[in-house]
């Protein structure tokens, strides 16, 4: 029988045309000053560039700072010593652990090209310090110039906050199905798509908060990390609710409760609403006669747990402030 072989979807994202564009741009800008190694600012420019705007400049930070260091260190190997392999491979020996010490690693490769720039020109002079400092603001101004423009992600948000509230109102539905009728046929998928959902929502949400300088937090990033508290809460009480040894009359007002919360799931702030109304599920049921058997008794204790974990549900939605449009 023949392997099938699975071909990865041939796609172009915003940072692949940006690294392009970029690298184009620098080297364009370069050649045109007839700058010596002008092609390296092309090289400078592609190592800059980020799928976010604070991680480009953290990138262009460190690169500026670790490519003067190399040069300094170039200066005094290279032209105190002498321009030989054994020299410079000492030097690199010292310059390595400078740049961990100082936490400017991500800076070593971009660093390097200045250096063996120096190195091949064996002549460490003031036109050749002008000529790398040109070519790091070309490649580095390059590189920023072209990391400010990022995707919108509000499109992406909304429609994940629209995919996993609808999964949650789905949850609740089934809960209510079995709670009316004993329905067991629900296989629990939408608890594992949620999941996922939830994940690859707050790493978008992430993404956008980086992608904004003087922003420390976003609304989205808050209410998927809220959604995915209460998911846990859902994934903790499922098996209470949906392992009932008998159906006993409390389950009705509890499903009237859920059916009510699944029609109301959205990212405003009702929560406060929603616990008074459970407290009046919870008043309905000390009204009830007590039960008959030990079976009854197990299924009224696993509903009122069930309520009460829905009120730390609750709990949960009623910090969050809610998202303004």
């Amino acid at each position: 029988m023949r392997e099938e072989v699975r071909i990865k979807k041939f796609k172009i994202g915003y940072r692949t045309i940006k690294t392009a564009v970029g690298a184009c741009i620098a080297l364009l800008i370069a050649e045109y000053f007839d700058l010596h190694y002008f092609s390296s600012a092309a090289i400078l420019t592609i190592l800059c560039i980020q799928p976010t705007k604070k991680k480009s400049l953290n990138a262009i930070y460190t690169r500026i700072v670790a490519s003067l260091i190399g040069m300094l260190y170039a200066f005094l190997a290279l032209e105190l010593v002498g321009y030989n392999p054994i020299v410079l491979g000492i030097m690199l020996l010292v310059f390595i652990p400078t740049l961990v010490s100082f936490k400017f690693t991500d800076g070593f490769i971009s660093s390097v090209v200045i250096i063996m720039h120096i190195y091949n020109e064996a002549n460490f002079t003031v036109s050749l310090l002008l000529n790398e400092l040109a070519l790091m603001a070309i490649g580095f101004g390059t590189a920023l110039a072209v990391n400010m423009y990022m995707g919108d992600l509000q499109k992406d948000l909304d429609q994940y906050l629209k995919n996993i509230e609808e999964l949650y109102r789905s949850i609740f539905s089934e809960i209510v199905k079995y709670l009316r009728n004993g329905d067991t046929s629900w296989d629990g998928k939408e608890i594992i798509e949620a999941a996922n959902l939830l994940n690859k929502a707050k790493s978008i949400a992430f993404k956008d908060v980086e992608n904004h300088l003087t922003r420390k937090e976003n609304q989205f990033y808050l209410y998927f990390d809220m959604r995915e508290k209460q998911l846990e809460i859902i994934e903790r009480v499922l098996p209470k609710i949906t392992t009932l040894p008998v159906m006993v009359q409390q389950a009705e007002l509890v499903a009237d409760f859920m059916e009510e919360l699944a029609n109301n799931v959205h990212s405003g702030n009702t929560a406060k609403k929603f616990r008074s109304k459970l407290e009046e599920v919870k008043e309905e049921f000390a009204k009830m006669p007590l039960p008959e058997n030990h079976e009854k008794f197990l299924a009224m204790a696993s509903l009122y747990q069930f309520i009460e974990e829905m009120d730390k549900y609750l709990v949960i939605k009623q910090t969050f402030r809610g998202i303004r449009r």
